[in-house]
């Protein structure tokens, strides 16, 4: 390991090993704690009732989840903070501390080209970064498959699971650590990168949570009259409703809150002849996972090339390549804007 890469491992070399030992940490908590929920499981029997309709009648059951349920979203969420820890603590002093203390100025005068001191520095962290996010993914699904989308358990949809598996977990810690290096490198203050760098992801997060539903189309299911709907499973609930003759769509909300005698009375009242259950299956899962993949990348990208462009522009900029010696004059010019 030689040039930028190794200056880049000498660096960073404080934050991947506590970050290996915090991992390492993690997963053994995890494995014990797996193992301690499968005992139960043999010992009580699960009854593995899954979907809100689920019958959980077990003692077994709730003991089993009262016991897991907790620790599992706690490492769930760890998985949700994630991205924004990383784009914090680790994107935004990336480049940022170099540039603001001066010490970037000096590797480049070592023969290093400023794209090449970033890919040696991102890279590795890059490579860091995929690799913490996607065990702590899998860890998060290993746990929680074997009690998964059981009544009064978490489910697919719930933030603790679905933001913290799945590709786009990955894709979005990825997201995290470049969101704070474009901070870092062009705010050039490490703090003020950090609280822009929050804000960013706070910003993604919300758009993400808010328009996610919007993405999919879900599925419509028609019940006729008073007939019972079908059972919701595990599936994602967006609103039930009723239906007039001409198929068009009046919200619960709104109208005939009631069952048995009086929600038949009511339906007749208001020429209602079915009702409608929009919902996202749980299958759908992967296509948001997809989705949003590709919206973290492509952000990931456009960020990159942000970067690259904003590091080569002092190349150009002569009236800054003014050498105390002639060793350093083009690496004063490479570095004028940083």
């Amino acid at each position: 390991m030689t040039g930028a890469l190794w200056l880049a491992w000498r660096q960073q070399r404080l934050q991947i090993v506590i970050g290996a030992v915090l991992l390492l940490a993690v997963t053994a908590w995890v494995v014990h704690m797996r193992s301690e929920m499968m005992t139960l499981i043999d010992a009580y029997g699960f009854v593995p009732c899954k979907g809100w309709n689920g019958d959980c009648g077990n003692l077994g059951t709730y003991l089993i989840l009262d016991g897991s349920t907790g620790s599992i979203r706690a490492l769930g969420l760890l998985g949700f903070a994630l991205p924004a820890l990383i784009g914090v603590f680790w994107g935004a002093p990336l480049l940022g501390r170099e540039i603001e203390s001066g010490t970037a100025k000096l590797a480049l005068t070592q023969g290093i080209g400023a794209r090449s001191w970033f890919a040696a520095r991102f890279g590795l962290a890059a490579l860091c970064t995929v690799a913490a996010s996607t065990v702590i993914a899998a860890l998060v699904a290993w746990w929680w498959a074997p009690v998964s989308n059981t009544l009064y358990g978490l489910y697919w949809h719930d933030v603790a699971i679905y933001n913290a598996t799945g590709p786009a977990s990955v894709a979005c810690a990825l997201l995290g650590l470049t969101t704070g290096t474009a901070a870092g490198l062009l705010v050039r203050r490490v703090l003020p990168a950090m609280a822009v760098t929050a804000v960013a992801l706070g910003t993604v997060f919300v758009f993400t949570t808010y328009f996610r539903r919007g993405w999919v189309a879900p599925e419509t299911r028609v019940t006729p009259g008073t007939t019972p709907k079908e059972l919701i499973g595990s599936a994602w609930s967006k609103g039930y409703g009723y239906l007039t003759p001409d198929g068009r769509e009046h919200s619960i909300a709104d109208f005939c809150q009631t069952s048995g005698a009086p929600l038949k009375k009511c339906m007749a009242e208001h020429g209602f002849v079915a009702r409608y259950h929009k919902v996202y299956p749980s299958s759908d899962f992967w296509v948001f996972q997809w989705i949003e993949t590709v919206l973290y990348l492509g952000a990931v990208a456009a960020l990159i090339a942000l970067i690259l462009f904003v590091l080569r522009r002092p190349a150009g900029n002569t009236a800054a390549a003014r050498p105390t010696d002639s060793g350093t004059t083009a690496a004063t010019a490479a570095t004028a804007g940083v």
